[in-house]
């Protein structure tokens, strides 16, 4: 049996919370240059984290060297790139939380014996859910089975034994019959759909698989290089595909109805199994060669690229690094960022490294400082209890 990538809650309370404070004209880029303390979100009772299953301008930063150890440099070269992650996610303004992501840092220890890869190898998904949270629940609980298992995803000890273009047809293939399989089961609506964007990594190739508007953009030095295409029916190539199908574009949605042209589910929307839709699930793939030039992966949903670009991203991402080298808390500040950016939906972030990186703070620009003031949960209880005393006199 394969084992499943599980998404815990993270706890509701903290024992010392480091609050920031900054008032509404503080503007982005001083929300990056933040140095030190850890920002905390006043809805973190909301948030929903995973455990592995194993920015100021770019002109501003000099570039992330990696720890010098010169007794072990062969050593680095050969287990480049040097896998880590980290995701955050929070449901932002919505009444629901629909978002659901996956990460493993350690492909073949969970899928056993009966999968050889190259090392390293791993997987991550981001599934933005739409019309219910069903589907992409659906997807992340067998993401396994139906992206490696289904599929007869050919055995590779070393990568130059497969054609890239037989690990992408592979891909294809387990986004189609995803795709079936939600038709097929009772227990998602056929109103339901998720878009899709996985990120497999073999050796030192990277694959990206994306139907939707989720993207995923890689840091190459700094500079953001987007891995994927948004799908959304307003586009050029998208509207002309659609309406060739017998589709239309009304206020930008598909038919009036959904924001995306491309998605899992959604069978109340497409035509029966076999005959040409407007909305498919068809994904387009990418894939690059990593060198050491290539820093981290960001994968996230729309709500972060509603508010922030592609270069935007990758600088608060890289300014966290240089800062504390943690993924995870690099993630968190991503969707903080977007929020005081007035994002309007659910947020996820996977931040996946693929080197190891020294901060070095002197390297951080000089700028306005921003006030902190430490309380502990119990005092911050009572402050509560004061504004809600002062209200009612």
């Amino acid at each position: 049996m394969v084992a499943e990538a599980e998404v815990i809650v993270c706890p509701k309370s903290l024992p010392v919370l480091e609050v920031p404070y900054y008032s509404k004209e503080t503007r982005l880029e001083e929300i990056e240059s933040i140095n030190g303390g850890i920002l905390i979100d006043p809805t973190f009772n909301r948030v929903r984290a995973s455990e592995p299953v194993s920015s100021s301008s770019q002109s501003d930063i000099k570039p992330m060297k990696k720890i010098p150890d010169p007794d072990t440099d062969k050593a680095k070269d050969k287990e480049f790139p040097n896998l880590r992650s980290g995701s955050f996610a929070d449901i932002g303004p919505r009444r629901y939380m629909e978002d659901e992501h996956i990460r493993i840092d350690d492909l073949s220890s969970h899928l056993g014996s009966l999968f050889k890869f190259p090392k390293p190898s791993a997987f991550y998904g981001v599934f933005d859910g739409h019309g219910g949270p069903e589907a992409a629940a659906y997807i992340r609980k067998n993401v396994l089975r139906l992206f490696f298992e289904d599929v007869n995803f050919p055995q590779m000890p070393d990568f130059d034994e497969v054609l890239p273009e037989e690990i992408q047809n592979c891909l294809r293939k387990a986004f189609l019959l995803a795709d079936q399989a939600l038709a097929d089961d009772s227990g998602v609506s056929n109103s339901c759909g998720t878009t899709a964007l996985t990120a497999l990594v073999l050796g030192r190739h990277l694959m990206v698989a994306n139907a939707g508007d989720c993207r995923a953009v890689l840091s190459r030095n700094g500079e953001a290089v987007d891995m994927s295409q948004d799908h959304r029916p307003i586009y050029s190539l998208e509207k002309q595909r659609v309406e060739e199908l017998g589709g239309y574009v009304d206020g930008g949605y598909l038919n009036g109805v959904l924001s995306v042209s491309r998605a899992l589910g959604d069978w109340d929307m497409k035509l029966p199994h076999g005959s040409p839709s407007p909305l498919i699930a068809e994904p387009e793939c990418k894939q690059v060669v990593l060198t050491e030039e290539d820093e981290f992966l960001i994968i996230a949903c729309d709500g972060i690229w509603d508010v922030m670009s592609s270069q935007q991203a990758v600088n608060v991402v890289r300014q966290g690094l240089q800062r504390h080298a943690d993924p995870e808390r690099c993630a968190r500040e991503l969707v903080l960022c977007a929020l005081r950016l007035d994002s309007f939906d659910n947020l996820t972030v996977v931040v996946v490294c693929f080197s190891s990186f020294h901060g070095d703070g002197s390297s951080l620009p000089q700028q306005r400082k921003l006030r902190y003031c430490s309380l502990s949960a119990q005092a911050l209880c009572s402050l509560q209890r004061w504004l809600d005393n002062s209200g009612c006199q």
